[in-house]
């Protein structure tokens, strides 16, 4: 005798299910792996921005300093340059001092001594000795002319006065006072060496 079952036997699902379910994670799993992903390279991208801006502004505070430093540069090359001319124009005016002759150093002592209201009318060299005559207004003003010729150190001292006298120069128009000058000579001994190093000459006139 033949049975036949005619209920249905329930099929089990349970691999199917479990199938579904790890393909679900699998799924998940990646997700999370490409969102990660995508947070890091966003995280590294921006980063990157960060760092290149920071960079970018210590480059241009570089040129900013680099700039600065190159017109102080400039500066001081052009002071440089400024230094070594006035040094040379120094040296080029002790050269000229020094190679200075006696006549030239005896001019200049004698009219750098010159006081005001005086002056020279006759100046001569001979023997070594220098004469000088001239008039003045005062007694003062030819005293202080001794004084000065005796502090260089082109003439000898004692400065002597030969002859001093006193001359009445008449008015240059009516009604104005006649005016007393002094009249004098003045000799003094040249030093037989300048402070150049000099010799006097023996003689001229």
């Amino acid at each position: 005798m033949i049975r036949i079952n005619l209920l249905g036997v329930p099929r089990q699902k349970v691999k199917k299910a479990a199938t579904f379910d790890l393909g679900q994670r699998v799924a998940v799993a990646c997700s999370l792996v490409l969102v990660a992903a995508v947070v890091g390279v966003g995280w590294w991208y921006w980063s990157l921005s960060k760092e290149s801006a920071r960079v970018d502004a210590e480059i241009a505070a570089a040129q900013q300093e680099a700039a600065r430093l190159e017109s102080l540069l400039a500066e001081v090359r052009q002071f440089d340059a400024q230094r070594g001319q006035l040094q040379q124009r120094v040296q080029l005016i002790e050269r000229l001092r020094s190679g200075q002759s006696l006549p030239v150093q005896l001019l200049d002592h004698v009219s750098r001594s010159l006081p005001d209201m005086l002056w020279l009318t006759e100046m001569a060299q001979e023997n070594g000795a220098i004469t000088l005559q001239g008039r003045s207004t005062t007694l003062v003003a030819l005293s202080d002319f001794v004084g000065s010729l005796g502090s260089g150190a082109v003439l000898q001292k004692p400065i002597e006065i030969v002859d001093s006298q006193v001359e009445t120069a008449r008015a240059a128009a009516p009604g104005q006072r006649d005016v007393e000058l002094i009249t004098f000579t003045v000799r003094a001994q040249l030093t037989p060496a300048g402070p150049a190093g000099t010799t006097a000459p023996p003689g001229a006139r």
